[in-house]
């Protein structure tokens, strides 16, 4: 190969691997949202299905605090209304509980991107008429 030949590989090259844009250079900040599925158990046995964007729930790690965004309007168990919360974690050993504005709310597991938290299972033992609420979790890139 002749050096211009080379030399212009190179320069294509270069030229095609830089980015103009600085959009790239902005930090993506992910945003969690825990979406509301489903609320089972209770003394009545529920099982409730919620659409999508019903009742939304957001965690702010660094403020330890929990925004809920509910705009159920039917007559169902669905956890909290809309409001922001403080929020604490205990972990026990065996299971990790969430507190919410120093209450127990339940036992929490996160798995393959699914959120339960079961109201049976508190750090005193267990009960039998707890709800379970169970969650999905939606991540978008703002």
């Amino acid at each position: 190969m002749n050096l211009k030949l080379v030399t212009s590989i190179i320069l294509i090259a270069i030229i095609t691997s830089c980015s103009v844009n600085n959009e790239d250079d902005k930090p993506q900040v992910v945003r969690s949202e825990w979406h509301l599925k489903n609320v089972s158990g209770g003394l009545e046995g529920v099982n409730n299905d919620f659409d999508f964007n019903q009742v939304i729930w957001l965690f702010n790690e660094s403020q330890s605090s929990l925004t809920v965004l509910n705009n159920n309007t039917n007559a169902v168990e669905d956890g909290l209304d809309s409001g922001t919360y403080i929020y604490a974690l205990l972990d026990d050993g065996n299971n990790i509980f969430l507190i919410i504005d120093d209450n127990e709310f339940g036992s929490l597991t996160i798995s393959n991107n699914i959120l339960t938290i079961d109201q049976n299972i508190t750090s005193n033992g267990s009960s039998a008429d707890g709800f379970i609420y169970t969650f999905q979790l939606v991540e978008t890139i703002e």
